[in-house]
């Protein structure tokens, strides 16, 4: 469960969260060998996860632990501790020169009407 930890940019071994601690849990959906058949070759030879981000319900508990958590919505989930205190730390990339470019010969066809 270590690698799994390590994917999320941080070592949290020997961190503990408490009850009610925000945290990621990771869980294998489906093995490689049980994937559906029509998906791509390169998809069926990796397993389906899911990662869930919630309230953890257990007093206690440390990455690579199962425990369960209770979601936004919630839902009670079950899976391996992953993260501690998750972020978000996607973007939507650099901007692309070609769509500000086209923006801006939208902008003056706009206002030449």
């Amino acid at each position: 469960m270590q690698e799994i930890a390590s994917l999320q940019g941080q070592d949290n071994s020997g961190e503990y969260a408490h009850k009610d601690d925000w945290v990621e849990i990771w869980q294998e959906i489906l093995t490689s060998g049980e994937r559906a058949p029509q998906i791509p070759s390169d998809t069926q030879a990796v397993p389906l996860e899911m990662r869930v981000r919630g309230f953890l319900l257990e007093e206690r508990a440390q990455a690579g632990e199962k425990v369960r958590i209770k979601t936004r919505i919630g839902r009670e989930v079950k899976g391996r501790l992953v993260d501690l205190s998750p972020s978000y730390a996607h973007s939507f990339g650099r901007p692309q020169l070609e769509l500000l470019q086209i923006r801006e010969e939208m902008r003056t066809l706009l206002r030449d009407q």
